[in-house]
């Protein structure tokens, strides 16, 4: 994950304000209505079904699904092979912001305002149903770049502009823990957060994205805007996502 200040050092290289007048080709169709982000784990045994619902969510048109493997179950048996301590500090994160210090797998988190227990179909389609995004991201691809579009709002907040990097489908043989002896399918997993710059309410945002730096033939990217509260991940205004 790049800090503040290495994101400055590759900013001047990397990311370019500069608008080119070329055409430009639609990325991600439709408007994002919720971001849906599983917390999950290879070691637990009730994350299965949640991790099927997500590919579910990941088919519809009007939701960005991204799954995060935690790395707090491995001591169980089993090293999850995408687990990772960042995505516990962010799954901890929501929860200190919600004034609680509970944690679980599997928890699907909608729109970064509302946590649910991932396995409860009729939970999480409900809070899917009623979730909206207040802004609306254009991602569009021109040649070699990717171009973020997100228009001013002066009644929402300062937020963050995040890049998340996922594999669409793994399969992994999990040979230890809860889940042993199973061939487990795995997609949209999260494999790299980090941050690319700011949504300034007044002035909006456009960032290019160079796709040899940031694409990946078995995956793609999702874009998050998202406010902070107190330094702790707040809602989510706005999404948009690209299939390389």
């Amino acid at each position: 994950m790049l800090t503040r200040r290495s994101f400055t050092a590759l900013a001047g290289s990397a990311f370019c304000l500069a608008l080119s007048g070329h055409p430009m080709a639609q990325s991600s169709g439709g408007r994002v209505k919720a971001v849906v982000e599983l917390f999950t784990s290879q070691g637990c045994a009730q994350c299965p079904p949640a991790d099927a619902m997500l590919t579910s969510l990941a088919e519809r048109g009007d939701v960005v699904a991204l799954a995060y493997h935690v790395d707090y179950w491995d001591y169980i048996g089993w090293e999850d092979t995408f687990g990772s301590k960042a995505y516990s500090d962010l799954q901890r994160a929501y929860a200190r912001g919600w004034n609680s210090s509970r944690i679980f797998t599997p928890q699907m988190v909608v729109n970064g305002s509302e946590g649910v227990v991932g396995s409860k179909r009729d939970k999480v389609q409900a809070s899917v149903g009623r979730a909206t995004l207040p802004l609306d991201v254009s991602l569009t691809v021109q040649n070699d770049m990717l171009k973020l579009e997100a228009p001013a709002n002066a009644a929402l907040g300062d937020a963050t502009i995040w890049l998340v990097r996922y594999v669409r489908r793994a399969e992994v043989a999990i040979e230890k823990g809860e889940n042993a002896g199973k061939s487990m399918v795995y997609t949209q997993v999260v494999v790299d957060r980090q941050m690319v710059g700011m949504w300034e309410a007044s002035t909006g945002a456009e960032v290019k994205l160079p796709i040899e730096q940031v694409g990946a033939a078995d995956g793609g990217i999702a874009i998050l805007i998202q406010r902070e509260q107190n330094g702790l991940p707040g809602p989510i205004l706005g999404a948009a996502m690209h299939d390389f």
